[in-house]
C-alpha cells in the first residue's frame, strides 16, 4: 500500500506517490484544481490504481506556525475530500515546500516555462518525503 500526497493550490494540485515500502516519494502529476468533481474522480482513480491507503494533504502554515487564509482553504478541501474518498486524509506541515521545489528545479536546470508545471508535483514529493522520513525514524 502507498501514500498519495497532495500540494493544494488555487490553480493546480500537485500529486506525489510513495513506493510500497514507504521510503521514497516521487512526483506523479498535477490535477487542475477546478472543478472539484474532476479532482475527486482523478483521485479515486489514482487511489484504486496505485493501491493508496492514505492521502497526505499539505497544510500551509506561517513561519511562526500559525494558520493563515490558505490553511483555511486547505481545511475546507480536506473536509470535502473526507466526504468524497474512502481512505483516510491526513494533513502535514508544508512550510517552504514550494520554495524548495523551485530551488530544486532551478538547480536541475529546468527551463522557466517548464517549471510551472513541475513545481506543484515536486512540492508534493518534498512534502511526502518529509512525512516518510518522520515514519522511518
Amino acid at each position: 500500500m502507498r501514500i498519495l500526497a497532495l500540494d493544494h493550490g488555487t490553480k493546480r494540485i500537485g500529486v506525489a506517490i510513495s513506493d510500497e515500502m514507504k521510503l521514497i516519494a516521487q512526483p506523479l502529476e498535477f490535477i487542475p484544481a477546478e472543478p472539484f468533481a474532476d479532482v475527486v474522480a482523478r483521485l479515486k482513480t489514482l487511489i484504486r490504481e496505485k493501491e493508496v491507503e492514505l492521502v497526505l494533504l499539505g497544510m500551509p502554515r506561517n513561519m511562526d506556525g500559525s494558520y493563515g487564509p490558505a490553511a483555511m482553504k486547505v481545511q475546507e478541501f480536506a473536509a470535502a475530500l473526507r466526504d468524497a474518498l474512502t481512505v483516510p486524509i491526513q494533513t502535514w506541515d508544508e512550510r517552504l515546500t514550494s520554495q524548495q521545489a523551485q530551488r530544486f528545479l532551478i538547480e536541475g536546470n529546468v527551463r522557466r516555462k517548464d517549471r510551472k508545471t513541475k513545481v506543484d508535483k515536486t512540492a508534493a514529493a518534498i512534502l511526502l518525503q518529509s512525512y516518510l522520513e518522520s515514519l522511518n525514524h
